[in-house]
């Protein structure tokens, strides 16, 4: 693919410009004694309407998401069908699954949020590289919570002392693309197009990086260019943006991580 054709880098945030969210689900997941993924599992089956979901467009405040996310989360009947169907999908013996579950909401967002408030230097590098050229937009396409109404305290907790966006995180982007502000999330394809549309290219002229496959399927059905972006893995995604771009991003190791 000549560099010339590409007009944009598209960067999802949690996972990929920060420290996962997923991080803290995993850690969530043990101190239950739950298999891993139980909980993300259910979380991806919920499907559009659920409470996940709902809250990433903003259509439920904070508070009513934390009682419906934990009592989703804490139905062991179709949670236990959900994760007996992922081990199938991946070739796994099905472990034995809870018979109750009692998920805090408040509790494992929060263990979320504050376990990903932390750049990871390789892509953060990369963004400040790609923008010393001048040649490409730097866009942000998040499933992200910006509109949500955070009392103070609530925020302290979160780890979201300069909101769920932090104006640090913003001016990193000539446009962010906040799911909870525009009505609409991925892996939804005017999500996508919208973002295109609001900055002038087409999806064929741009690079795409998330870390979660359903996103980056959808992404490259609309004719985008993806990497795929592993957990622990960014300097690697970093390498093959270097070679698509043509372009020096990670000759010199960057600082140690920052916190938000």
């Amino acid at each position: 693919m000549p560099s010339d054709q590409i007009k944009a880098i598209i960067f999802d945030i949690g996972g990929v410009v920060l420290r996962s969210p997923f991080i803290g689900i995993a850690t969530y997941e043990r101190e239950l004694g739950l298999p891993e993924n139980y909980l993300n599992s259910s979380i991806v089956e919920r499907g559009s309407q659920g409470a996940w979901q709902k809250f990433e467009r903003g259509e439920i405040p904070l508070f009513e998401f934390y009682e419906s996310f934990g009592r989703e989360l804490s139905d062991t009947t179709n949670g236990n069908l959900w994760y007996s169907r992922y081990c199938k999908r991946k070739g796994l013996e099905v472990p034995p699954l809870p018979k109750t579950l009692n998920v805090n909401g408040r509790e494992l967002f929060g263990m979320m949020m504050r376990g990903s408030n932390t750049y990871d230097p390789h892509i953060l590098q990369a963004i400040h590289r790609i923008r010393a050229t001048g040649r490409y937009k730097i866009i942000a396409l998040t499933n992200n919570f910006a509109k949500a109404d955070v009392p103070p305290e609530e925020a302290k907790f979160l780890g979201w002392a300069d909101g769920a966006t932090p104006n640090h995180l913003r001016t990193l982007f000539d446009d962010f693309c906040d799911s909870s502000t525009l009505k609409m999330r991925k892996p939804e394809p005017g999500f996508y197009l919208l973002a295109c549309e609001r900055n002038g290219i087409q999806p064929g002229q741009a690079v795409f990086l998330d870390d979660i496959g359903m996103n980056l399927k959808a992404a490259k059905a609309l004719g985008m260019h993806t990497i795929h972006v592993a957990i622990g893995q960014t300097l690697a995604a970093v390498k093959i943006l270097e070679s698509k771009l043509g372009i020096d991003l990670t000759s010199t190791e960057p600082t140690a991580t920052s916190k938000l």
